[in-house]
C-alpha cells in the first residue's frame, strides 16, 4: 500500500485514534522493517473500537503480528503505561 492510501487509512472516526495512528505514521513507519510494515496496514483493517482499547492498554490483541506492531507503536507515543 502507498504512503497516501496507508494516510487515508490511518484517519479514523475517532480523534484519539489520529492522534496515534498518524504521528506514528508520518515519523516511524518508514523505519520499520517490511515485516513489520505489512502488520500496521493489516492492523488498519481492525475496527477502531478494538484499536482504541489496544491503544489505552485495556486489553493487547490475540493475534502475535498485531500485537507486536501495537507495542512497536505504543513505544513510540511518548504515553505512559498507568499501571
Amino acid at each position: 500500500m502507498d504512503i497516501n492510501r496507508l494516510r487515508w487509512a490511518s484517519r479514523r472516526g475517532m480523534l484519539e485514534l489520529d492522534l496515534v495512528l498518524l504521528p506514528f505514521l508520518e515519523n516511524h513507519f518508514h523505519s520499520l522493517n517490511a515485516e513489520d510494515q505489512r502488520f500496521f496496514e493489516t492492523l488498519l483493517e481492525c475496527e477502531d473500537q478494538d484499536l482504541f482499547n489496544w491503544f489505552l492498554r485495556k486489553n493487547l490483541p490475540d493475534d502475535e503480528n498485531l500485537r507486536r506492531i501495537v507495542t512497536i507503536i505504543l513505544s513510540h507515543t511518548g504515553l505512559q503505561d498507568g499501571r
